[in-house]
């Protein structure tokens, strides 16, 4: 199913294409609220209230925000370009997790923390869709031009790099809030976000061409008018179950054991494991199609996500965690991968964007059904999550897998890193 091949384009070849560091390095800066926001948002909350029920509930209205905000933030990156959208953007949002914080902290009635979860979550910046758009204006098929064999590489490299927010995100956040203080996490995110955004903002040579600026396009259609896209959704909720489900139940079978500070090493191995399976992603050529690896990499995710409830020992509980992690990147490049058969580059910012937005939206549900298990049953029934998340997006993949056919016969897209072909539909 997989070779590897001396000659494919990789990542040195990738990171050598000129411009692409002047939005790599601020672009993984100002993609730190997506990782860090959530256990942040829970810490805080639990530390405050006492109830991981509440502190799970305020995280899912910054979820549910972020996933119903972030498709129109993309839409309106693809019509005006990004630096419109992040510089209003980045400041909302700063000056939203700052004042969360202050509020909890002054112990304001959870509806008032709910009240300024809204905003905190609507404006998380979108830089992972945005960073994935602007790789697609290097390297993506433009008139006169084929797409790149590098395209596909792109995607890999994307991968690794949110996998390894969070590594880095979780980890630092859970060890601000239980070693510095319990706003630390918040407040070092809406940092990162402020100068790595502004930052991101300032490399207006590498955005893509705004729609509203072309002069002769055909009428625009939503990214999720595309049947695809919109199966792709529904399945990335299930990643999303996973991420909150895995953050909330970790955290409170830390506390549950007396050992709070062994948080931040669990999330960080099952997170190692997401990262590890994006890198080997990207050594692979693959000779199956994405849509059979998405199902595929589904399937074990689901398995591995079924032992989490019976595991109850730090060490067995890490190895059962770094498992699961290894399943979700191969699900995630296979489904961004998927986006460029499916979507016009004209609304490829927009497509990202309600994966990503999907993804948080999952996420929302989880961290506030694992808070209420957790706070009623204990942290192992938080586990249960994880796996009813991934069981349900699995069997919708199964039964709407045509729908990933891509846009049209023959269109070649990335099968694996380096390796275009044309499409062929199993």
């Amino acid at each position: 199913m997989a070779s590897t091949v001396s000659d494919r384009p990789g990542y040195g070849q990738l990171l050598r294409t000129p411009g692409v560091w002047t939005f790599l390095l601020p672009g993984f800066a100002a993609r730190q609220p997506f990782a860090m926001l959530t256990i942040g948002i829970v810490l805080l909350v639990q530390h405050t209230t006492g109830s991981y029920g509440s502190a799970g509930a305020v995280a899912a209205v910054s979820g549910v925000s972020m996933a119903l905000f972030a498709p129109q933030g993309g839409k309106l990156a693809d019509r005006f370009g990004q630096r419109a959208v992040l510089l209003p953007g980045v400041l909302v949002h700063a000056a939203s997790v700052g004042a969360l914080p202050a509020l909890a902290l002054a112990d304001a009635p959870l509806w008032v923390l709910f009240l300024a979860a809204v905003p905190t979550g609507a404006s998380i910046p979108q830089v992972g869709p945005m960073v994935r758009a602007r790789w697609a204006a290097l390297l993506g098929a433009a008139p006169g031009r084929p797409a790149s064999p590098l395209m596909s590489t792109a995607a890999a490299f994307e991968s690794v790099t949110d996998e390894f927010t969070f590594v880095v995100g979780p980890v630092l956040a859970t060890a601000l809030c239980t070693g510095v203080h319990p706003a630390a996490g918040l407040l070092t995110e809406a940092a990162l976000t402020l100068v790595g955004g502004l930052l991101f903002a300032a490399q207006r040579s590498t955005q893509p061409v705004p729609r509203g600026a072309a002069t002769a396009e055909a009428p625009h259609r939503s990214a999720l008018s595309v049947p695809g896209v919109r199966v792709l959704a529904i399945t990335f909720l299930g990643i999303g179950a996973v991420f909150g489900g895995m953050q909330v139940s970790l955290t409170a079978f830390s506390e549950e054991i007396g050992r709070p500070g062994v948080n931040g090493l669990l999330y960080g191995v099952f997170a190692a494991g997401n990262m590890l399976a994006g890198v080997a992603c990207g050594a692979i050529v693959w000779k199956s199609s994405p849509r059979r690896r998405l199902i595929i990499g589904y399937m074990a995710l689901t398995l591995a996500a079924s032992g989490l409830w019976a595991v109850h020992s730090v060490p067995l509980l890490a190895g059962l965690g770094f498992l699961v992690g290894l399943f979700i990147a191969p699900a995630l490049i296979s489904g961004y991968t998927l986006v460029d058969a499916l979507v016009p580059a004209s609304a490829r910012t927009e497509a990202f964007t309600w994966l990503t937005g999907a993804v948080a939206l999952g996420q929302a549900g989880a961290v506030t059904v694992a808070g209420q298990l957790a706070d009623r049953q204990g942290a192992s029934t938080g586990f249960v999550v994880p796996l009813v998340g991934t069981a349900l997006a699995l069997a919708t993949l199964l039964a709407l897998r045509s729908r990933l056919a891509p846009r049209a016969s023959g269109r070649l897209v990335a099968r694996g890193v380096g390796h275009r072909e044309p499409v062929t539909v199993d």
